[in-house]
């Protein structure tokens, strides 16, 4: 599988890089710690660590406290995974005076020249050689926090190896990647859990079932991580109140789509009680809510190719996730849309890599979906066909889905389509950030999210 999506000045050597291990994936903290310690411990000297796993919204909550710690007038780094267009996006850095902003491509070159020379042709992972080089960067540039996402489980993830975070958070566990994970929710919290660490405060999403939960306070109890109490209550006109021993107040909107985004941004706030010494106040607080950006996380397209294809009374809207919980948030908003616009049927432009499970993400999905078309998702060797997505949408109970080769052809021919109907439709590009990083990369650049 490619991890980088489209032609970048940094292609050669991050292709490089993924031919110092026969794997895409192999857990292991062994050969990060090995390399960490040849380039002098850099993920020793980084500023308080917030370190977020799960399997759904881990990104929009560290959108959402980037978004916050900024308003504050505080000195942020980011690393997040995987990225939609450029390798770039998934490392930010602190401003000196301002927010922080994408590493440039002659910093990130360089990092990656140094890394790779000091692991001397040792196999490495892509993901822990680049992990790596994050720290680094991290480490030379100062800052007052880093938000650090991780990439795959928890327990062996190459970013486990920061041993004293300032806070640990756990967003949602779904189905995913569950040959490395383990094939029950149960399993898959275990090794999310794996990111607890002693007296380290921890703050957990709420969960889809009650083995999940229990899961991950007996992993709390074991390691003396303790839990933190909060809750959101959602609000009129779509703000919320969130509530904790530390902070009482209502807040404004998320600035990003979907009623799940409430339970991200209040984890997020959450996470602030494990940053004591960085003062965040209220101000800030809404000011970061109401202004966070993540991209592919339904994000409307507004410019561009795709868009200019459709009536001006249309709306596109993108997103990227692909497993059972990320079909039922987009159910919910489908739900939400049918409510406020009830004249505008939903179609579907849907593409999927093999290795995940099409009836669970669109089964909810199915109700709301007048129409679908399933495209390729050109590159990626896992992907399903554009036939084989549409059998699965049929399947899943969309009876009008059919494939075509681009998603210019699925628009045209739902465009064509809806010329039969009445008024005006919405699209949704769904099934798989891969698909949605060739979406932004033709269409529009991806916001600095």
């Amino acid at each position: 599988m490619r991890d980088n999506r489209s032609a970048d000045p940094m292609d050669p050597v991050l292709e490089r890089l993924q031919r110092l291990h026969p794997k895409v994936i192999d857990l292991s903290l062994d050969r990060i710690r090995h390399l960490l310690t040849a380039l002098g411990e850099p993920q020793r000297q980084l500023p308080p660590v917030v370190h977020v796993a799960g399997t759904n919204g881990k990104g929009s909550t560290l959108a959402f406290l980037r978004a916050i710690l900024e308003a504050a007038g505080h000195r942020v780094h980011v690393y997040t995974s995987p990225h939609l267009v450029r390798f770039h996006e998934r490392v930010r850095l602190a401003g000196t005076t301002g927010p922080s902003a994408l590493i440039d491509d002659h910093r990130l070159l360089s990092l990656f020249e140094e890394c790779e020379a000091v692991n001397a042709g040792r196999p490495i992972t892509f993901f822990e050689i680049t992990t790596a080089a994050a720290f680094l960067a991290f480490a030379r540039t100062p800052a007052d926090v880093v938000l650090l996402e991780t990439g795959l489980g928890g327990r062996l993830d190459a970013t486990n190896v920061v041993e004293h975070p300032a806070v640990t958070a756990i967003t949602r566990i779904s189905y995913d990647h569950m040959h490395y994970l383990g094939t029950t929710l149960a399993d898959i919290a275990g090794e999310k859990a794996g990111i607890f660490k002693s007296g380290v405060p921890v703050v957990l999403a709420p969960q889809p079932a009650p083995e999940v939960e229990a899961t991950l306070f007996r992993q709390a109890r074991a390691r003396a991580a303790p839990i933190l109490d909060w809750r959101v209550i959602p609000e009129p006109h779509g703000g919320f109140r969130f509530e904790s021993p530390q902070r009482s107040l209502s807040l404004p909107p998320p600035s990003l789509t979907g009623a799940h985004q409430l339970i991200n941004a209040g984890a997020a706030i959450a996470c602030l009680a494990g940053l004591a010494g960085l003062t965040v106040d209220d101000q800030a607080l809404r000011r970061g809510i109401a202004g966070a950006t993540w991209p592919a996380r339904l994000q409307r397209l507004t410019r561009g190719p795709l868009p200019a294809r459709l009536p001006p009374d249309w709306d596109v809207w993108l997103d990227g996730g692909h497993n059972d919980s990320a079909g039922e948030v987009l159910a919910a908003q489908a739900a939400a849309w049918a409510q406020e616009t009830p004249a505008k049927r939903l179609l579907l432009v849907f593409g999927m890599l093999g290795t995940k499970d099409p009836a669970a993400f669109l089964t909810p999905l199915a109700g709301h979906a007048a129409a679908l078309r399933a495209v390729p998702i050109p590159g990626e060797a896992t992907a399903l066909t554009a036939a084989e997505a549409a059998v699965q949408a049929r399947t899943a109970g969309i009876r009008d889905a059919a494939p075509v080769d681009t998603p210019e052809a699925a628009l045209d021919a739902l465009a064509a389509l809806a010329a039969t109907g009445s008024g005006p439709c919405r699209v949704l590009i769904c099934g798989s950030l891969y698909l949605a990083g060739q979406i932004l990369a033709r269409n529009e650049t991806p916001p600095d999210p």
